[in-house]
């Protein structure tokens, strides 16, 4: 009898799921907004509330799947993420259309699990949505912040920490053929760059030094913001699926949240107690000492997250340019006449007497190349960040509701066969030839490796000098082998960053005289 009744409430569960079912895709086709104008082609497969979700949750990279999806469909399609509506472009003429035409339309972002638990609802200048309060800080970032002169006043910041740790490298080189994971280098490098531009610090990221305990901790909060930051969170897209974290994710990102607040406070501490009556002393100062400039103490100090944490939005920006090194040594490792001619107008240029620095890059354009071609290959976010339009437009001829998330496969536009010779071959000499003109910057449509319009990666000028400056001193001050004289293994990581799969292992030998080591 209890069979009996119980078969019956599963076949009564059954044909209420398939009643929703169908309503569901009676109400979709019939009231979607899409159904306003001429609709951008879909996938089939769509399902009730979770839409296209299980056509990207395989083992293949995100942006892959959604450039298969490009390949059937088109470079402009839709699909339906969870509950929201999104459009994914990767044509140069509709990606212009979106950041050109319609660049005030997709200004703002959707709301996402990130910015609400661990940008404190929009103080990531990268995240937060449009408003007032988002162009106030944008002011201050480009302005003050990020500012060419503000770059140049800390050249010798980015100079004495690459020095640093390339000396640490080289003692680590001395003798035996020892293997250096140079991933982990990388991090390094960028993390402690950051850290000094931010707030003047710098921490042992081997576990050395009288810093051990608050490195380690530090370390650890950072590594699991980068990757709160970059990862999926169901409910970003089923919202109503907030309350019950199905993936642990958001007591994560409070508990990091808070963590990262700990250092941002400490820090500010810091330099409030080291400014006599309120000034700077000598020349030396960081974004820190910029924002207590710009906002009263007291504002920064009692419940302000928002101003106080303006700056810690900057942190995944070090996994931007530590993710574009890894991906360049490696393309090198595995071309080896790159490598080659890389060093060879170094040692042209440069010489053997002396380390590049910033001011010998623009006589080096076959290292700008290497660093242009390895954003093409492997831009480090291969989707741009989601773009929400705020009213209704079109895009290539196609109707776009207000709501929609509009998300750019970068990766896919920069391997296009209809834009780019052997797309799939790392050739940096392409740029030195028609598209010498190339830059970063977002004033090419059919190459954006840090995105386009207003809401671009702000920070592309202090990466940029960053990867050059450090691949170059790297390039100059030693040769590479490989354990076992192997290829490089290339295989992406999941994720919505590109990041490598596996590590970067390495065998350097000095080529230079060991007192430039030791400076």
């Amino acid at each position: 009898m209890d069979l009996i009744l119980l078969a019956q409430k599963i076949g009564t569960i059954l044909l209420a799921l398939l009643l929703l079912h169908y309503l569901w895709r009676l109400i979709a086709n019939n009231n979607s907004p899409f159904t306003k104008g001429v609709q951008a082609p879909q996938p089939n497969g769509v399902w009730p509330i979770i839409g296209h979700l299980p056509l990207l949750g395989g083992p293949t990279p995100i942006f892959r799947a959604l450039a298969a999806l490009a390949d059937k469909h088109g470079p402009i399609f839709r699909i339906q993420l969870g509950m929201h509506h999104a459009i994914i472009v990767s044509s140069k003429d509709a990606i212009k259309d979106c950041f050109t035409t319609n660049d005030i339309v997709f200004m703002t972002r959707p709301k996402s699990a990130t910015m609400k638990y661990m940008g404190y609802d929009g103080a990531f200048f990268a995240l937060g949505p449009s408003g007032p309060y988002w162009h106030k800080m944008r002011k201050i970032t480009t302005n003050e912040l990020l500012s060419n002169s503000r770059l140049e006043s800390l050249e010798h910041v980015r100079d004495s920490e690459v020095d640093s740790c390339i000396g640490e490298l080289h003692s680590r080189c001395k003798g035996s053929r020892t293997i250096v994971d140079m991933s982990k280098w990388f991090k390094r490098v960028t993390i402690n760059l950051m850290l000094r531009m931010i707030a003047g610090k710098r921490y042992s990221l081997t576990g050395d030094g009288d810093d051990n305990k608050e490195s380690k901790r530090f370390r650890r909060a950072l590594k699991e913001f980068v990757y709160l930051a970059a990862v999926f969170e169901v409910s970003d897209v089923i919202p109503r699926l907030e309350w019950l974290d199905l993936q642990g994710r958001l007591r994560a990102m409070k508990r990091t949240a808070k963590e990262m607040d700990y250092f941002m406070n400490m820090w500010l501490e810091e330099h409030i107690q080291r400014r006599p009556n309120g000034q700077l002393k000598g020349e030396e100062t960081d974004f820190m000492d910029v924002m207590l400039s710009l906002f009263p103490e007291e504002e920064l100090l009692e419940g302000h997250k928002r101003e106080r944490n303006h700056y810690q939005g900057h942190s995944p920006g070090s996994d931007t340019s530590r993710i574009a090194m890894t991906w360049a040594l490696s393309l090198l490792l595995n071309h080896t006449e790159a490598l080659q001619r890389a060093q060879e107008e170094l040692d042209t240029h440069v010489g053997r007497e002396r380390w590049v620095d910033e001011s010998d890059i623009k006589h080096l354009p076959y290292l700008q190349c290497i660093v242009k071609e390895t954003l093409r290959l492997y831009p480090p976010g291969p989707l741009s960040v989601p773009r929400e339009a705020m009213k209704d437009c079109l895009v290539a001829d196609y109707h776009v509701p207000r709501g929609t998330t509009l998300i750019v496969n970068l990766w896919k536009l920069h391997r296009d066969p209809n834009v780019w010779d052997d797309p799939n071959e790392f050739r940096p000499e392409r740029f030195l030839t028609r598209r010498a003109r190339f830059d970063v910057r977002g004033q090419q449509f059919e190459y954006l490796p840090y995105s386009a319009g207003r809401r671009m990666c702000p920070g592309v000028a202090s990466s940029l000098q960053m990867v050059q400056l450090t691949l170059g001193r790297l390039l100059q001050g030693f040769s590479f082998a490989t354990p076992m004289n192997s290829k490089v293994d290339m295989t992406e990581g999941l994720g919505l960053a590109l990041h490598k799969a596996n590590p970067l292992e390495v065998i350097l030998t000095p080529r230079l005289q060991s007192k430039l080591y030791q400076q």
